[in-house]
Order: structure tokens, then sequence, then C-alpha cells
């Protein structure tokens, strides 16, 4: 399990699933994999789930999103949630909902206000990232920019990440300064700073206070890798949520 390296207020609680933490599920899933469209035996899935809850003592079950890599955010209440949405973000004002990020690659950002108003939590791979999850989630909270504090999660590192043309030019054409974020490798190819474009983009829409990073999902085995291991991959989980005043 990794705890967040960040100031959030006490009543925030967040922390990262690893695949060593002993589950059912079997090679080459093994062992805490929690999506459930990995490929892996559901009843393995729903029972790496189940022990979530009762042996990190999560005060409800995860909201689990449908992650589409796009740019809607959903507003999680006890009363508004039915099953696993499209969307590929999630944010609450209200105590003990627990919301939950899937990745094995892509970026997960957790958000909270420094008065512990609101939580939010972001799945951020390059696709929901060029098409503005970022802005659209922070935007859509009630609390004041500066206040916020992003905990940016265990993504793939920029010297393991090589992409096409395609990529660097859906954020470039966008936003010139993304060019910072990608490094020539070989032609048409570049290597990506998911990091570094995630820190743009919350810094544009006023979140300066930024924490976390420093990564690798492809080089280190305690988190599931789609890049390291094909399609064959399991998911872990970033989950935050607020404690009752």
């Amino acid at each position: 399990m990794i705890r967040p390296d960040w100031p959030a207020p006490s009543r925030v609680h967040a922390f990262v699933t690893t695949r060593a933490i002993r589950g059912r599920s079997n090679p080459p899933y093994d062992h805490f994999n929690l999506g459930l469209r990995s490929g892996d035996d559901e009843s393995a899935v729903l029972a790496n789930r189940e022990q979530l809850i009762r042996d990190f003592g999560l005060p409800s079950a995860p909201r689990w999103i449908h992650q589409v890599h796009g740019d809607r955010s959903l507003r999680v209440t006890e009363e508004l949630f039915d099953g696993e949405q499209m969307a590929d973000a999630a944010f609450t004002t209200q105590p003990d909902i627990v919301l939950a990020i899937l990745t094995a690659d892509c970026l997960p950002i957790l958000i909270a206000a420094e008065d512990a108003s609101e939580i939010a939590a972001i799945h951020a791979g390059w696709r929901g990232l060029s098409a503005g999850i970022v802005e659209s989630t922070v935007r859509r909270l009630r609390s004041a920019k500066h206040t916020l504090l992003a905990w940016l999660g265990p993504a793939i590192g920029a010297a393991s990440y090589e992409v096409g043309d395609e990529v660097r030019r859906a954020f470039v054409e966008k936003e010139p300064q993304a060019a910072q974020a990608f490094v020539a490798t070989r032609p048409n190819h570049w290597q990506c700073d998911l990091y570094a474009l995630v820190r743009q983009r919350l810094r544009a829409v006023g979140v300066e206070r930024i924490y976390g990073g420093g990564f690798d999902t492809f080089r280190d085995t305690r988190f599931y890798s789609y890049r390291r291991d094909g399609q064959r991959s399991g998911r872990f989980a970033s989950l935050i949520w607020l404690d009752p005043r």
C-alpha cells in the first residue's frame, strides 16, 4: 500500500493498492487485481474488491466508474450513483463515500480541498488528459482553486513511455508549452512525460499545490503495467474519502 505524501487535512484518507497484496487473482494477474475489464476471472476480482473493503477498513464500497479515456466527471452522492457509470473522474462533498480510480500506466490524480470540504479522483491517460479531464473536473469543484491540493500517483515514467507523433500533436496543437514534456527518441517518436503534462494542466486552472509524482509503473513491479505486461495486465486502485466532521 502506498500513502500519498501530501499535507492533506486529517479528515482526508487516501491510499494506492499494489499487486503484492495477497489476493485471489492467479498469474498473470497475481495477486490483487481490482479491474473487472482486465480479462481476469470475475469471481477473483470481486473477491479482491470485498477484501479491499474488509482489510483496509473502508467506510463503504468504493464507487467504481467505467473509465473511457474521456473528459466526463461525475458528482457522486449517496443518493445518485447507480452502478459503474461512464466517466474518468469523480468528486464529492459527502463523507464516507470512497472514490476510486483504476490504472496500469495511466496517471491517477487525487485532489482535496484544504478545508476537507470536497475531494476528487481523476483518471488521466493521454487521451483523457488531451480531452481536458483535468480542467473539466477542477472547474466543477466548489473550492477556490488556490486552496486545492493535488497528488500525482503511480504512472508510467517518461523514460519508459515512448509515443508517436499523433500523441505529441494532440497536446502541442492546443498548448505549445506542452512541447516541453516531449523528448525526441527516433524519427516520429517521443518520450512523453505524463507528470509534466498533468502539472501544466493543473496550474493552468489555478491548482499550484501539487505533490507526488516520480513513479514509473513500467519499471516498478509493485504495480500493474499495461505496456510492460501486455493486454493481460491487472489494475491497481487509487482511493480517497472523507471522514465525517
